[in-house]
């Protein structure tokens, strides 16, 4: 009869080591997959949140450049800043509250409550306006002169363009306002031929860029524009300008001049 091994030799036996070896190895491996996983999909998360947020920036600007086609073409700068009386929804806080301008960009979408881009949320831009409002007076910096703000502009990136030619559905709004620094105590008269704009956009994953930018009216057809928020000091002496369309004619191929009346001729 074999006798009963002791608790000291199961101790000293090896059986079962490996078993124990490719169990602790495959846990391990298990581990560093898990985490290369982790780190593969942080790092994509970070690269689109990176991609947003650049694309909404560059959107806003692009809001910008376009409201900025419409100013030219709008004579009475007082027009845009006369609030829509018709539409003037409840806002706390604030005392006169006329979110829409009367006078709109040509640049529109068809509803001011918009879905944001890949959520299934959407904006109410009235509210918003009230939020910036109720913003501004809170700072109120200006005191008599704090701007007040009008939507002016707000649609989707994609349609600034027709045909789609734009591949961004990011949505892009602008308010209006008149320059604080005209000092004449009505924010709803332009009296230095300036304004401000606040342009914000919203992306995927509650992606939202602002931009503000100060606009004036100079003696000819241009505006000179400048930008105070992150675009930096490089922005602020571009220009925008609105330039007559020419058609090129036939090149010049000969010209012949005679002593007669009407002698130069032109082939």
């Amino acid at each position: 009869m074999t006798p009963r091994p002791t608790t000291l030799d199961r101790l000293q036996r090896e059986d079962g080591t490996a078993l124990i070896i490719a169990l602790m190895a495959t846990m391990l491996l298990t581990a560093l997959g898990m985490t290369l996983v982790l780190t593969s999909n942080t790092e994509t998360m970070i690269s689109g949140n990176y991609r947003n947020s650049q694309e909404a920036l560059y959107a806003a600007d692009a809001a910008v450049e376009r409201v900025v086609q419409d100013l030219l073409l709008i004579p009475r700068w007082n027009d845009i800043l006369a609030g829509n009386t018709s539409i003037a929804p409840a806002c706390s806080g604030v005392t006169t509250f006329y979110p829409v301008s009367s006078t709109l960009s040509g640049f529109t979408d068809s509803t001011t409550s918009p879905a944001i881009p890949n959520t299934a949320n959407t904006i109410n831009l009235l509210s918003a306006t009230c939020n910036l409002q109720k913003a501004t007076d809170t700072l109120n910096l200006w005191g008599t002169n704090n701007p007040v703000w009008r939507l002016f502009s707000y649609g989707r990136m994609q349609d600034v363009l027709p045909n789609n030619a734009i591949d961004s559905n990011i949505y892009m709004a602008v308010w209006v306002a008149d320059d604080p620094a005209d000092n004449d105590g009505n924010p709803a008269a332009d009296a230095n031929g300036t304004l401000t704009l606040h342009a914000e956009a919203y992306g995927a994953s509650g992606t939202r860029k602002v931009i503000e930018v100060t606009v004036a009216r100079t003696s000819s057809t241009e505006i000179e524009r400048g930008q105070i928020a992150q675009r930096g000091q490089e922005e602020l002496n571009q220009r925008a300008r609105k330039a007559a369309v020419q058609t090129p004619g036939k090149g010049l191929s000969n010209m012949q001049m005679g002593v007669r009346p009407g002698g130069l001729v032109v082939q």
